[in-house]
C-alpha cells in the first residue's frame, strides 16, 4: 500500500516543476505535475491530491481564481494549497491568505523551507484528524452507555436529573427506597460519575433530562 502524500505542482514553468519534483521525489512525496490552472482543475478528481503548490501567475487561470474554485467545490475546499509565486508583495501575500491559502512563499525560495511547510501542513491536519476520531469514539462511547440503560434506570435517570430525592422517587414509581438507592448505585457505576450532582450534568448534557 503507497502511504505516500500526493502533491500537485502547478506552474506554467516546465524547468521549475521539474527541479521541485526531483527534490519532493528525493523527500518522499508522490508528484504530479500539471503547467495550467485550468488542467488542474479538469484533473483535480483524477489526481486527488493531499495539497497543491501553486504558482499565482499563469496564462489561463491564475492562482488566485484557481484557489477560488477549489475552494467553492464542497469535496476539496479543506484542500492544503500552497502559493509559490514572485509575488512577494505583502498586499500579495494577504490577498492569498484571504482566499485560504496554507502558506504562501516566495520565488525564489529555499526547497528546506518549503518541505518545512509541508511537513507542518501534514503534521496538523494529522492532528486535527486524531482529534475529531477521539471525540467521535468519545461521543460514540456515551451513546453505547446510554443506550445499555433499563427503561427503568432511564426512568430514574430522568428523576434524579430532575432534582427529585430518592424518597421522591420511591413514592413515584410505588418502589422501596432501597431498591431506588440501588438503581441509583447503578447508574453511577455505569456512566463512571461520583455522585448525584456530576450524573445530573451529564444527563443535561445529553439531553436526557426531559
Amino acid at each position: 500500500m503507497n502511504n505516500k502524500k500526493n502533491i500537485l505542482l502547478i506552474d506554467d514553468d516546465i524547468n521549475l516543476l521539474n527541479s521541485i519534483s526531483a527534490y519532493l521525489v528525493s523527500e518522499g512525496f508522490q508528484i504530479n505535475m500539471i503547467t495550467s490552472g485550468y488542467k488542474a482543475l479538469i484533473n483535480l478528481n483524477n489526481i486527488k491530491p493531499d495539497l497543491i503548490i501553486t504558482d499565482i501567475m499563469m496564462p489561463d487561470i491564475n492562482g488566485y481564481d484557481l484557489i477560488k474554485q477549489i475552494r467553492s467545490n464542497e469535496n476539496y475546499c479543506q484542500l492544503p494549497i500552497i502559493f509559490l509565486t514572485a509575488k512577494g508583495m505583502t498586499d500579495d501575500r494577504i490577498l492569498g491568505y484571504n482566499l485560504g491559502c496554507n502558506a504562501y512563499l516566495a520565488k525564489p525560495f529555499c526547497p528546506q523551507e518549503l518541505i518545512s511547510i509541508i511537513n507542518n501542513i501534514f503534521k496538523n491536519l494529522a492532528f486535527l484528524t486524531k482529534n475529531i476520531n477521539t471525540n467521535i469514539n468519545q461521543k460514540k462511547n456515551k451513546n453505547s452507555i446510554f443506550n445499555s440503560f433499563t427503561k427503568k434506570e432511564n426512568l430514574i435517570l430522568v428523576l434524579v436529573s430532575k432534582g427529585y430525592t430518592n424518597k421522591e422517587i420511591a413514592s413515584i414509581l410505588k418502589s422501596s427506597i432501597r431498591n431506588v438507592e440501588k438503581y441509583v448505585s447503578i447508574l453511577l457505576k455505569k456512566t463512571n460519575t461520583r455522585n448525584r450532582t456530576e450524573l445530573t450534568k451529564l444527563a443535561i448534557l445529553n439531553d436526557l433530562h426531559r
